[in-house]
């Protein structure tokens, strides 16, 4: 797997933290996290890769990551949205390598908050950016400059007051990306996920915006049962995208970095 490394000469003697994009094709996205945790931790930023199709597959890429890179250390692990529901898949696989883990706008486990969470998304989605959805491969036939559209309308229809519409996400495999949801909502069903959760004893922290159609509230109470250390933080103002949202400037950073460390200590 690619992996991208943040830090100056000492940070590697610093506490780890894997930031896991979510997608699964938004590779590239948490890099503006991983700078910003990079002057008090080491952090290495994985590119999952678009060959895995499964859950079992992300997990193991990221068995490898962390093997590879942080030998008997255990790593904290930050994951948002997608990445978020893999970094728990991958300590309930991996108890005994997995930190404390660090979940912002998490994605659903069940089939209630899927449903609350698609009935935000038709309520935020006015006629005009239903049009531009539907007109994406008639505006950008290129494949690269449609999936570049793509993320900037997502980020403005999954977030509150905007403080920037970049995003750093590069082009990924749609078809994989799919094939991989579709195997965790398998997953679901069938009582993997969140059951098995419930062998991660490690700190958990839930980061989630008040204005995330993903609905924050019904999440954390479908995983409580499974992880009673469960922390939430409901963020005021926010959406899906913590980092660029102008309520979290000032205060989302510094929220995390306190956390990751005293978790660590």
């Amino acid at each position: 797997m690619r992996v991208r490394t943040y830090g100056d000469s000492e940070s590697a003697a610093r506490p780890t933290v894997i930031v896991v994009h979510g997608g699964p094709g938004a590779a590239g996205s948490m890099a503006p996290v991983a700078r910003a945790l990079a002057d008090s931790f080491r952090v290495l930023e994985p590119f999952q890769s678009p060959t895995s199709d499964t859950v079992a597959g992300h997990v193991a890429d990221l068995h490898e990551v962390v093997q590879s890179h942080c030998g008997s250390m255990r790593p904290s692990i930050v994951g948002h949205s997608w990445g978020a529901m893999l970094a728990l898949a991958y300590a309930a696989a991996h108890p005994e390598m997995a930190g404390p883990i660090v979940l912002i706008a998490s994605g659903t486990f069940d089939l209630a908050s899927r449903a609350r969470l698609e009935a935000n998304l038709d309520a935020r989605m006015d006629a005009t950016l239903r049009r531009r959805f539907e007109r994406l491969s008639e505006e950008f036939p290129d494949p690269n400059d449609r999936h570049a559209a793509l993320g900037n309308l997502t980020l403005q229809l999954y977030s509150c007051d905007l403080a920037t519409a970049e995003t750093e996400a590069e082009p990924g495999d749609k078809s994989a990306g799919v094939e991989s949801w579709n195997d965790m909502v398998r997953l679901q069903n069938a009582g993997v996920y969140p059951q098995s959760f419930a062998a991660i004893k490690t700190p958990v922290l839930m980061l989630h915006g008040d204005s995330d159609p993903h609905p924050g509230p019904e999440t954390r109470d479908c995983l409580r049962p499974y992880l009673p250390q469960l922390e939430y933080v409901e963020l005021a103002r926010c959406g899906h995208y913590p980092w660029v949202e102008r309520s979290q400037l000032g205060g989302f950073f510094p929220l995390l970095k306190d956390w990751l460390a005293r978790n660590r200590a």
